[in-house]
């Protein structure tokens, strides 16, 4: 009878308005309020008998059961994913709709949900509500405390089931799934390149839009991504997080470290497949390869000379400073020589012929 009134109300346009003893927040809705009143009583009358969890809502119970059955009974129309709550299925349509109604008056940034919106709020007014008990370090969001707190507890609940590795973020279990399944999901619109993670594919758009928004106020050197600029500063001010417990030696993040550290440990732990020669360095490795498949990506503008590292173009660029060049007026293209641009003008008179 209850729901039915609240129905009616709709018809009707009748909104009454319901206020909270507790706090005295003004809520249009009799049933919200009654969900909203468990918040301060802290009741949760209704227990899942898997795992002990408790809720104070019937119907969260109801979907939290499916994460044990594994069921996921709510399907998208458009692309057949799968979801265990409806919430996140109608959340899950809007990135097809590309539907973002919640618009920030700050920056414009617009959001799907209004919940993001108030979150990203915090980033303008650099208020972080949600704090650490253990160190009192302050975050914008709950979820992201709630994953800062493993890194006391040295929790990893998210384990992967083909190889046992744990790991204390759902995400970071996701991202290493990839490993065992291949897939590359994520692909670049500019040359087609695909990538395992959402961030690879964000680092290497970089490589097309050259863009570096973050600007060092010290020095004024400029940064594509803001924690490349935070390691940036701290090496101004002859901080780092991440000093080498051997050598004391200062690194502008955790991967730097690492790698670092494989010079003390003598550690090679990227072999080549084709030579077995070990390398401490992926990118190392890769420029090795390079020597097997006599790929020579980074080529000279001025003379078309091919290099296999981008440091040894650079020292050859330094060759043609100070040498005149002769550039093509058809197409631009530069020349060391005179003759080179002879030779080059020629290609340009026989597809006039």
């Amino acid at each position: 009878m209850f729901i039915l009134k609240l129905h009616l109300n709709t018809h009707t346009n009748k909104k009454t308005q319901h206020t909270c003893r507790f706090c005295g927040k003004v809520i249009s809705s009799e049933f919200v309020l009654k969900m909203h009143y468990f918040t301060h009583t802290k009741e949760y009358p209704h227990l899942c008998e898997v795992c002990g969890r408790r809720f104070f809502c019937k119907s969260y119970l109801k979907s939290h059961l499916f994460v044990h059955t594994k069921e996921k009974p709510f399907v998208c129309e458009i692309c057949g994913r799968a979801f265990c709550r409806k919430s996140t299925l109608r959340y899950h349509i809007k990135v097809h709709i590309q539907e973002k109604p919640h618009v920030c008056e700050i920056c414009n940034k617009a959001f799907s949900e209004k919940g993001n919106l108030k979150r990203h709020l915090f980033t303008h007014t650099n208020i972080k509500p949600y704090k650490c008990e253990v160190c009192g370090k302050g975050f914008y969001t709950r979820s992201i405390l709630k994953s800062h707190f493993l890194s006391h507890t040295n929790e990893k609940p998210h384990e992967c089931k083909l190889c046992n590795k744990a790991f204390s973020k759902k995400y970071a279990l996701k991202e290493h799934l990839v490993i065992h399944t291949k897939e590359k999901p994520y692909v670049c619109k500019t040359c087609n390149k695909a990538f395992p993670h959402k961030s690879s594919l964000r680092l290497h758009s970089i490589t097309h839009t050259k863009e570096q928004p973050h600007a060092c106020q010290l020095c004024g050197r400029k940064f594509s991504f803001k924690c490349n600029l935070k390691a940036h500063v701290r090496a101004h001010a002859g901080e780092s997080r991440y000093v080498c417990e051997i050598c004391n030696k200062p690194c502008a993040g955790k991967s730097n470290l690492e790698q670092h550290l494989l010079v003390h440990t003598k550690e090679k732990p990227h072999v080549c497949e084709i030579c077995g020669k070990a390398f401490t360095g992926k990118g190392t490795l890769k420029i090795h390869l390079q020597s097997h498949t006599g790929e020579k990506p980074n080529v000279c503008e001025v003379c078309n000379k091919a290099f296999t590292r981008k440091n040894n173009l650079k020292r050859h660029l330094e060759t043609h400073k100070d040498k005149e060049l002769y550039v093509c007026q058809m197409c631009n293209k530069i020349c060391n020589q005179k003759g080179n641009l002879k030779q080059h003008l020629r290609t340009h008179a026989m597809e006039m012929l």
